[in-house]
């Protein structure tokens, strides 16, 4: 897969996937809020595949873009550099963060809809949402391990599914197709494929400690089976119960 990934935020999730994908031999453009200088620290551990750039530079250079982003700042991504592009949303809902949202709190949007509906000239594939960053890098593994993990997607246009699903071969996971961005909430907080299974049982602690804890947790290899069981099984709830990661 030779091909330039373009990251537009490059927080915890960004840098995983910016770490995955180095490693897998793609050329990564990093971007985020702050500008390029504040990644040079990011950029000189992932090497000569690496570059910094604005999100609108990082969209234009891309084949295909993760945004790895909080959906409160949606609005803030370059609509215009990014049409035409498969987009692969990270974001979850979360009220505490991003505010309440009466159409997701209701139940009639998912937050990758919501997504779709703001970069309309794009395809957005929802992916790398239900997994914590360091887990999303240490389970990582070839194709055909034995412990493969795999991670669910959706989205509305299916050739911008299957370029997520090779990004995330090469990544070194598998995909699993649950549906359309209508069906993704099966992925998102408060259901049974988020988060807990790639670490176990989780004990109450603040996010901050949490986060923390993740870094010392070498993650449970979820197979695709088992994601796709646990899809099945996941009960709509209200979106605007949900809450950051933690057990506490």
């Amino acid at each position: 897969m030779s091909q330039t990934l373009g990251l537009i935020g490059s927080g915890m999730i960004g840098a995983s996937v910016a770490r995955l994908a180095v490693a897998a031999g793609l050329e990564v453009v990093l971007s985020n809020s702050r500008g390029p200088e504040t990644l040079a620290d990011l950029v000189a551990e992932l090497g000569g595949r690496a570059r910094a750039a604005t999100p609108a530079e990082a969209a234009r250079a891309a084949d295909l873009v993760v945004a790895a982003i909080p959906l409160k700042a949606c609005d803030q991504l370059p609509t215009d550099a990014l049409t035409g592009k498969t987009v692969l949303d990270t974001s979850n809902y979360y009220p505490e963060r991003d505010g309440h949202l009466a159409e997701l709190d209701a139940g009639e949007l998912t937050s990758s809809a919501l997504m779709q509906r703001h970069l309309g000239g794009s395809r957005v594939v929802k992916a790398f949402n239900n997994i914590t960053p360091h887990q999303l890098f240490t389970l990582a593994r070839p194709a055909g391990a034995p412990d493969r993990s795999a991670l669910p997607i959706a989205g509305d246009d299916a050739e911008a599914k299957a370029e997520a699903t090779r990004l995330l071969d090469v990544l070194g996971h598998d995909a699993v197709d649950i549906g359309t961005l209508a069906d993704s909430w099966r992925s998102e907080p408060n259901t049974p494929v988020y988060i807990q299974p790639y670490l176990g049982e989780l004990p109450a602690m603040s996010v901050e400690d949490f986060l923390r804890w993740t870094l010392r947790n070498p993650g449970i290899a979820v197979p695709a089976a088992q994601v796709g069981e646990l899809v099945e099984t996941a009960v709509r709830r209200s979106a605007g119960e949900a809450r950051l990661p933690s057990a506490g």
